[in-house]
């Protein structure tokens, strides 16, 4: 398994109706949850969209700015599956950029130079209320019409940058000697997995054939209780 296509293929082959990326937001009381199948299908659409609608190809870089959400891992999935080295913090200089609505000023100014799309972050990928910046675009509207699946033409390899200096291989070799929980295990984290330190916190339980469950504004009070309601084995 030293490829994102290659994990996911052999997950939805085995068990495609299970959770896969389960997201809470303490603050707002939102719990959002998909399944691996529903995962591969936002994946899909999100490829579809930074391809076949703007042109981002093999090699390229995404840089990549999220708070801790469900549409990190998407983000992540879809540009490996595309190829793309995915940019977390350092240089800003990328092909393409994607944030949430705390990222808006710092990169519409971008617009001229690629991509920019945006997320309001809203339940189920709703689009923004209020109009956005010139030249930045919004997934809520962009993403629905994609197709349900995604063939790259040129697809990575497992010496593809999937992050700045770490190829593919590396990324899910690194997972698979993981520890942060056992095999089949159910993983609940409060880090954000489009981090630099937070990547670990979706890739070994994609790669050991368990979940996540992802906690935006934890409530120090509320986490033992979704703990135990998710059936979590581990934390993170």
């Amino acid at each position: 398994m030293t490829t994102f296509d290659a994990v996911l293929a052999r997950r939805l082959a085995a068990e495609p109706g299970r959770p896969l990326v389960t997201f809470y937001d303490h603050a707002s009381g939102e719990r959002t949850e998909l399944s691996v199948a529903t995962y591969a299908n936002w994946v899909a659409k999100t490829a579809s969209l930074l391809v076949d609608e703007h042109g981002l190809e093999r090699g390229q870089v995404l840089r990549l700015d999220l708070p801790t959400h469900w549409l990190g891992p998407v983000l992540l999935g879809a540009a490996w599956t595309v190829g793309l080295t995915v940019a977390l913090d350092g240089d800003p200089a990328a092909d393409a950029w994607f944030t949430g609505p705390e990222g808006l000023t710092r990169w519409a100014g971008h617009a001229g130079d690629g991509v920019v799309l945006a997320t309001a972050l809203h339940p189920l990928g709703r689009p923004f209320e209020e109009r956005l910046p010139d030249g930045v675009l919004d997934l809520g509207t962009e993403v629905w019409s994609q197709p349900d699946s995604f063939v790259a033409l040129d697809p990575p390899g497992p010496e593809d940058l999937a992050l700045e200096g770490v190829t593919q291989r590396e990324v899910w070799e690194t997972a698979a000697g993981g520890s942060l929980l056992t095999g089949g295990g159910r993983l609940l984290t409060r880090v954000n997995p489009a981090s630099p330190s937070g990547i670990p916190c979706f890739t070994e339980p994609l790669v050991r054939d368990g979940s996540v469950v992802l906690v935006a504004h934890p409530d120090d009070d509320r986490l033992e209780a979704t703990y135990a309601a998710e059936r979590a084995t581990s934390r993170a």
